[in-house]
């Protein structure tokens, strides 16, 4: 033995500097074949905040395939606006009506195609699991989901049509459920 003594090897924090501001915008969807939900939240520090929502419609007189352009081109125009972190969607539900089901996997894909173009992540999760993130209850109606997303994000008075609101859920969901290595650390802005 050389009589040398150990010393420890765990690192300290010795810097005054602000631990940086992990933060993700998360856009969540509600596609529908006639109205197509969005929201974009900011996850900042623990905090959820609306950034943004609204329902694409497109025009009625469209035959339904001519429909999937105008979704797809207004959600491609979001993306490019947004620049969203990650897109958190809703689940399809089971239908039972084939020609129902076929329709709306015509509609996800129109609608999740932006955002995959653009190398964003989507996560689904089904409607269940939005509403009891969201509720705290499954089976919980649409009203309720409603209330308590302007909880959340926020929107304590704010206009909020069902479908924006039932993105916005799905956004929450996503942010309650991810990873923490999940987040993109972003630096402040200066003001």
């Amino acid at each position: 033995m050389s009589g040398r003594t150990s010393t420890s090897t765990t690192p300290t924090w010795t810097s005054s500097a602000p631990l940086p501001d992990l933060r993700m915008l998360i856009l969540g969807l509600d596609p529908g074949s006639t109205r197509t939900g969005f929201g974009l939240i900011d996850s900042s520090a623990g905090r959820l905040r609306a950034v943004t929502f609204g329902v694409i419609r497109p025009p009625a007189r469209l035959a339904f395939l001519d429909r999937l352009p105008h979704l797809y081109a207004t959600l491609a125009t979001l993306v490019a606006r947004t620049r969203p972190d990650v897109v958190a969607a809703e689940d399809l539900f089971v239908a039972r009506n084939s020609r129902v089901a076929l329709q709306m996997g015509h509609v996800r894909g129109a609608a999740l195609l932006p955002f995959l173009c653009a190398g964003i992540p989507v996560h689904e999760y089904p409607p269940r699991l939005i509403k009891k993130t969201v509720a705290g209850y499954g089976a919980a109606e649409k009203e309720q989901v409603r209330r308590m997303v302007r909880l959340l994000v926020g929107l304590h008075d704010a206009d909020l049509p069902l479908d924006a609101s039932d993105a916005l859920a799905a956004a929450v969901c996503h942010a309650h459920s991810r990873p923490p290595d999940a987040r993109r650390i972003v630096p402040h802005a200066s003001a």
